[in-house]
Formats: structure tokens, C-alpha cells, sequence
């Protein structure tokens, strides 16, 4: 396999107090910016290593994601050995909160004790890595951490050395995925979190994952996570 560049995408326009998942509003203009640094700082790190991208840039399907990815396809468009490519997949997107995306926690928590048939959220629960909400379509976030795992499983295996697979998608999914991947302990998720646009490049040397590029965000446990 090819090593990874872990990256989540930059800035966005979130709404306030509401669970990141679906969310389908794009990058501001600093987060633009600053993605596009990281970038232009990831090629410097590609032209010391002689590592190379791959030529397909996998992201999740949420234009956020969309949109760092092809930032990134301009910043490096002179390391790719053909025209990159932007593929989307729905199975790196964050993860998802079912029938009552893109409301307010307030809600959220609101909806839940007025429906006889639920116990009250617990404190906590958006941090939770193995609660999910009660509802149709709804995810914990070790859940959507395996099915961003199961997607770089299925990355094929490359025969040429130093390159690097490209995937941007959501800080907390990535985390959880990298969690079942053996890449970091479970004690690591709730302390780790991901610079925005910022690539972790990770690489199976052995039986070990080696990081080779970026670092993660150290956060206090007290914080929500965010994708």
C-alpha cells in the first residue's frame, strides 16, 4: 500500500452548536487560504522526500472535503505524474447524525425527550465514540470510523515506492478510522484532533504504521469533537 495523507478539510461555514456530520456548506475564504497553505508546505515536504501522489485524490462526497481536495490538486498539480483526479465517496464522509442532520444540539435534545419512547441523551453523547443517537440512519463514531477505515482497506497496492495516497475528509471520522487501523490507541482519540487542511501522511512499514508528515492536533478532553 501506498503511505496516506490523512487530511481534513479546511475552515467551513458551520452552523453554530449543531453535530458538523452532514453539513453541506463550503469553505470560507480563510479556510480557502489556509488550505491552500498546508498545501503549497505538504509539496515542499514532497519534493525533500521524492514521495509522489497518487493521481486520484479520494475525498467524502460534502463539498467542504470537494473543495480542499481540488485546492490541493492546484497547489501540487507539478508532483502528480498525470492530471489529478477528484473522486468522491459518501463512505469518508462524517458521521452521520440519520433523520435529524444539521439540527442544533438544543433540538436535537429536545426531540429526543419529547418521544416516549427514548431515555434522555446522556451528557456527553456527541463526544461518546460508541453512542448513537436513536434514530434512522444515525452512526456512533466508531462506526463511521470503520466505514472510513473499510475504504482505505480496499485502496489497492501499489508496486512503485514513495508514493502517497491523497484522502480528505472529517477530523473525527479520520480519527476513529485511524483508531481501527492501528494507526493510534483508543485512549488517543479523545486527546488528538486534526489540524484543518492539514495532512498526517501515515505508512505501513512492517507490521507498524509509521508517520512520516504532520502532526496531530493535541485538544482537551473536554471538547466536543468536530470533523
Amino acid at each position: 500500500m501506498a503511505a496516506l495523507a490523512l487530511i481534513r478539510h479546511g475552515a467551513y461555514e458551520q452552523l453554530p452548536n449543531t453535530p458538523s456530520a452532514l453539513q453541506p456548506y463550503p469553505l470560507t475564504p480563510d479556510g480557502m487560504v489556509q488550505v491552500a497553505c498546508e498545501a503549497r508546505a505538504f509539496g515542499q515536504w514532497l519534493e525533500q522526500s521524492g514521495y509522489q501522489p497518487e493521481p486520484e485524490i479520494h475525498c467524502s462526497t460534502l463539498l467542504r472535503a470537494w473543495q480542499t481536495a481540488g485546492i490541493y490538486a492546484r497547489e501540487l498539480a507539478r508532483f502528480f505524474p498525470d492530471r489529478p483526479q477528484l473522486r468522491s465517496f459518501p463512505a469518508l464522509c462524517e458521521r452521520s447524525v440519520g433523520a435529524v442532520a444539521n439540527l442544533s444540539t438544543d433540538e436535537i435534545e429536545r426531540i429526543v425527550d419529547q418521544d416516549p419512547r427514548f431515555e434522555s441523551l446522556p451528557p456527553g453523547w456527541k463526544s461518546a465514540s460508541d453512542f448513537r443517537l436513536p434514530f434512522d440512519g444515525a452512526e456512533s463514531l466508531l462506526e463511521a470510523g470503520e466505514r472510513v477505515a473499510g475504504h482505505l482497506r480496499t485502496l489497492p497496492v501499489f508496486s512503485a515506492d514513495r508514493r502517497v495516497q491523497l484522502v480528505i475528509g472529517h477530523g473525527a471520522s479520520l480519527r476513529h478510522a485511524s483508531y481501527h487501523l492501528n494507526v493510534i490507541e483508543f485512549s488517543d482519540i479523545s486527546r488528538l484532533s486534526m489540524f484543518y487542511g492539514h495532512p498526517v501522511v501515515i505508512e505501513k512499514q512492517k507490521r507498524n504504521w509509521v508517520r512520516l508528515y504532520g502532526n496531530w492536533k493535541r485538544r482537551p478532553t473536554a471538547n466536543d469533537p468536530t470533523d
